[in-house]
C-alpha cells in the first residue's frame, strides 16, 4: 500500500536536488523514494508550481461524461428496450458493457428487464413447484 509521501518530504527532497547535492538518483536513494518519485515532484513543480500532493486527479478518467449521460436519457426515453450493446453503439463511445450498467446505476435507472403488460390472472405464469426429494430428480444418464 503506498502512502503519501508528506509535504516536508517532499521539500526537502527538491531543496537537495536544487542545490545539487546529487543526481536524481543519489536524492532518491538519500531520501528512500523512488527515483520516479523524484522526477514526479519535479514535473509537478515545473508544471503547477505546487508540491502538494494531487489525489483528486490521480486514477483513470470516466470515458462516459455528463454529456453521455444527457445523450442516454434522450436515447432511453425514444427507445427504452435498448440492449447495454446498442447503448454502447448509439453513443459511439469505446467502453466496455459494465461502464454502461454502472452509468445507469448512478444515473439511478435499473437495467432489469420488466413485463409491460399487466400479470394474468387466469393462469399461473409459471409451472408448479417441484416436489421434495429425490422424485422430482431427473434419472442419471450415467450407467450406474
Amino acid at each position: 500500500m503506498r502512502k503519501t509521501i508528506s509535504l516536508d518530504l517532499r521539500e526537502r527532497i527538491l531543496a537537495a536536488y536544487d542545490q545539487k547535492e546529487g543526481t536524481r538518483e543519489e536524492v532518491a536513494r538519500r531520501f528512500r523514494v523512488s527515483l520516479g518519485l523524484v522526477k514526479k515532484l519535479l514535473q509537478q513543480r515545473r508544471r503547477t508550481g505546487d508540491l502538494r500532493p494531487r489525489h483528486r486527479y490521480s486514477g483513470r478518467k470516466p470515458t462516459l461524461v455528463q454529456r453521455h449521460q444527457q445523450g442516454l436519457r434522450a436515447l432511453l426515453a425514444r427507445k427504452p428496450d435498448l440492449t447495454l450493446e446498442e447503448m454502447r453503439q448509439a453513443l459511439a463511445v469505446g467502453c466496455t458493457l459494465q461502464a454502461i450498467h454502472y452509468l445507469l446505476e448512478r444515473m439511478g435507472l435499473t437495467y432489469k428487464k420488466r413485463l409491460s403488460g399487466p400479470a394474468n390472472k387466469t393462469a399461473p405464469t409459471s409451472g408448479k413447484p417441484a416436489a421434495a426429494g429425490s422424485a422430482s430428480r431427473r434419472p442419471s444418464i450415467r450407467p450406474a
